[in-house]
């Protein structure tokens, strides 16, 4: 993953945990159609992230995911 897209992913995980976001909102937020720029896509295909049934479904991060954010934010602090 280069840096500019990691960065997004972190973000887009951190926003995650942050609250109850619904899928419907996640995708009206992070999909893309841009080749080049697919944040949430990846996450998705990568494991990081996932979602209870249905539009109204709230987004959460995997243990995988999680893993990853902790592994990134405790690198930020060295």
């Amino acid at each position: 993953m280069n840096d500019p897209q990691r960065a997004l992913t972190l973000q887009l995980l951190e926003w995650i945990d942050q609250g109850n976001h619904p899928y419907k909102e996640v995708l009206e937020v992070w999909k893309s159609s841009c080749p080049r720029l697919t944040v949430w896509e990846d996450a998705c295909e990568a494991g990081l992230v996932d979602a209870m049934p249905g539009m109204a479904g709230t987004v959460f991060l995997t243990q995988k995911g999680k893993a990853f954010l902790m592994s990134v934010s405790s690198h930020s602090r060295i």
